[in-house]
């Protein structure tokens, strides 16, 4: 885990802020998902790939270390920083007029003349345009015909650095050449150095990452970028209740005026075409077209947008007194993801505040499968907040708050969905979950995925706090028996059975990770994880007599025992257990325990200087978890 800086409430201190993450030319495109791209999404699809499948035969190598590696997603990665000119190329030597859209992240560069970039018209393998990120922090437009003869066609500067993803995008129509770097044109001019060509990715004397790989048949067009998991844009801090993501390049500019204030007029709601975008404000209309001068609502761009494409809610409040359901088969594909995001430097809140508490009062109710979810936050529902009953869906940067059951839960869809078609291979990642609390203050949880989840299901660099109940819930019944195996990893979870204005419930569990239930033997893994301050458990079995994987965890001043696991064949590897302000048990852990832990026996060991201080937290760039202690960041 990295750090930024927040500081929650400890114990009785209430002083809490948040990271908001605000709009910037450099707003970065994420994972995993086809990208939506702008007015050139009419056009035809050539080619698109984001590696999850591995490295196609259809790519063809040309110098360096090349490999799919995960970094949140599977990615192409070339790790040698000092190969000369090494590519990968796809695609058609015939290709004509064509956008090539990819996400960059450098990783190290290895001279000062280093780049890393991508290739489009590569007549040969050294004749190409090239649009590259410098080690100068320059983005780079060039027409390449050899090493001793490249023209400069534009350039731009950017900042680019290690460690960040980029969103490039070079267009190719005619003689026409432009590039665009997270939407900032970078260059444009004429030349007729290639009038066909395959597409290239390359590095030169630098190590990098590229993903989500994307080429339509028309050049030109607005530069853009959706939302896909895992490649989050840098925010800017500011104070804030809670954390507000900044989601990649939008699709087209931001307008210089806000949402009109009356309704748009109304009309016969038009099917979209696949890789289309929609927008949807407050004060839309469901009838209405889904531009920006003319909004939809929500429930109504849910049954519009085609696979590949994006919805996009504008900020603001938007109150519904119904479930929003996406339904079950209302999906997009491994390759074409539907993307319901917040737009670019905007929070859009989803309030279900009318509701009543019920069970089948929940707010968002995500039924489809391949949706990816991005920065919205949903909150007071009279049921879970966001409840995801489909299969391989992204739920990234979320807030749920104050909901009357579990803030996001991961269950089957209707009482009748066969075990076969439980939800599977979802990703919860960067999200926070808090104030959840339902009247009897024993099943408000932050996150679950219990019941009845099938395999698959990660939750990665999460925040659970202040729940009524427990901060995860991985539940387990004897009527449905065993869920399929969860990973909890690099998350974090305090403060669990108070409320962040104070509130307790005497029913509520408490524990930080609860992972299990009914005696019924599922082998979860929670590893890299924290939990802090809760007010029972930080990591309990609660009766799972699994194999759990269970390591380096740290759990500091739980109420009773920070480790508690009665019974069971648990592994437990390089876990760190210490108190400093609560009294407790001695921890509990049955099963493979080596001397890798440290565990609570009545002292503190070696490793608990680390923990000492103050809890911190906060998102990183690139929505990896940061947490400090007394100002020092650590890495469990």
């Amino acid at each position: 885990m990295r750090l930024a800086s927040h500081t929650p409430r400890r114990y009785r201190e209430h002083r809490r802020w948040y990271v908001l993450g605000l709009a910037s030319g450099l707003a970065a495109v994420t994972a995993a998902a086809v990208l939506g791209l702008g007015s050139a999404a009419l056009a035809a699809t050539l080619f698109s790939d984001n590696f999850e499948s591995g490295l196609s035969s259809t790519w063809s190598k040309s110098g360096g270390t090349w490999a799919v590696a995960s970094d949140g997603s599977q990615v192409l990665r070339e790790s040698s920083s000092t190969s000369d000119l090494a590519r990968e190329f796809n695609g058609s030597t015939s290709w004509t007029d064509y956008s090539l859209q990819v996400s960059v992240k450098p990783l190290a560069f290895g001279s000062s003349d280093s780049l890393v970039g991508i290739s489009a018209r590569t007549s040969s393998a050294s004749r190409f345009y090239r649009l590259a990120l410098l080690t100068s922090g320059q983005a780079v437009l060039q027409a390449y015909a050899g090493s001793t003869s490249v023209t400069t066609l534009g350039s731009a500067s950017i900042g680019a650095g290690t460690g960040t993803w980029y969103t490039l995008r070079l267009d190719v129509t005619g003689t026409t050449v432009t590039g665009y770097v997270n939407g900032q044109q970078v260059g444009s001019a004429t030349s007729t150095l290639a009038s066909s060509g395959r597409i290239g990715l390359q590095t030169y004397h630098a190590s990098g990452e590229f993903d989500n790989v994307a080429v339509t048949s028309s050049g030109g067009g607005t530069p853009s970028g959706s939302p896909s998991p895992t490649r989050t844009a840098s925010p800017s801090p500011t104070p804030s209740h809670s954390t507000s993501p900044t989601p990649p390049a939008s699709s087209s500019p931001p307008p210089t005026s806000p949402p009109p204030t009356s309704p748009p007029p109304t009309s016969p709601p038009p099917t979209s075409p696949p890789g289309t975008t929609l927008y949807v404000a407050p004060n839309g209309s469901d009838g209405a077209a889904g531009t920006q001068s003319a909004p939809t609502t929500l429930t109504s761009a849910i049954t519009r947008i085609g696979s590949g494409g994006t919805i996009y809610l504008r900020g603001g409040t938007y109150n519904f007194s119904q479930t929003v359901t996406i339904a079950t088969g209302n999906s997009g594909t491994s390759n074409a993801r539907k993307t319901l995001s917040a737009y670019p430097g905007e929070a859009p809140v989803l309030n279900f505040s009318a509701m009543a508490e019920a069970d089948a009062n929940r707010g968002l109710a995500l039924n489809g499968s391949y949706w990816h979810v991005y920065g919205i936050t949903v909150q007071d529902a009279g049921d879970n907040g966001i409840f995801v009953g489909g299969s391989n869906n992204i739920i990234e940067r979320v807030v749920t708050r104050g909901n009357h059951d579990t803030g996001l839960q991961i269950s089957r869809a209707t009482s009748d969905t066969p075990q076969s078609q439980w939800p599977s291979n979802n990703l919860v990642v960067s999200s926070e979950s808090y104030d959840n609390a339902d009247s009897g203050g024993e099943n408000a949880d932050g996150f679950a995925a219990k019941l009845t989840a099938g395999p698959g299901n990660v939750f990665r660099y999460d925040v659970s706090h202040n729940n009524i109940d427990d901060g995860w819930d991985l539940y387990t019944k004897t009527v449905t028996g065993p869920i399929g195996p969860v990973t909890i990893e690099y998350s974090l979870s305090y403060d669990q059975g108070t409320l962040t204005d104070g509130t307790q419930a005497d029913n509520g569990d408490r524990n930080g990770f609860k992972l299990g239930g009914d005696d019924i033997p599922v082998n979860n893994i929670a590893q890299h994880d924290i939990a802090y301050h809760n007010g029972k458990h930080g990591f309990t079995y609660n009766s799972n007599p699994g194999t759990l994987s269970i390591s380096n965890d740290v759990s500091i001043d739980n109420a009773d025992r920070n480790f508690s696991f009665d019974e069971g064949t648990s592994v437990f590897r390089n876990n760190t257990s210490c108190r400093f302000d609560v009294d407790g048990s001695n921890d509990r852990t049955v099963g493979d325990a080596d001397s890798s832990n440290q565990f609570w026996t009545g002292t503190n060991g070696s490793r608990c200087a680390t923990y000492s201080g103050a809890l911190g937290w906060s998102f990183a760039s690139d929505g990896h978890l940061v947490v400090t202690f007394g100002g020092r960041v650590v890495n469990p």
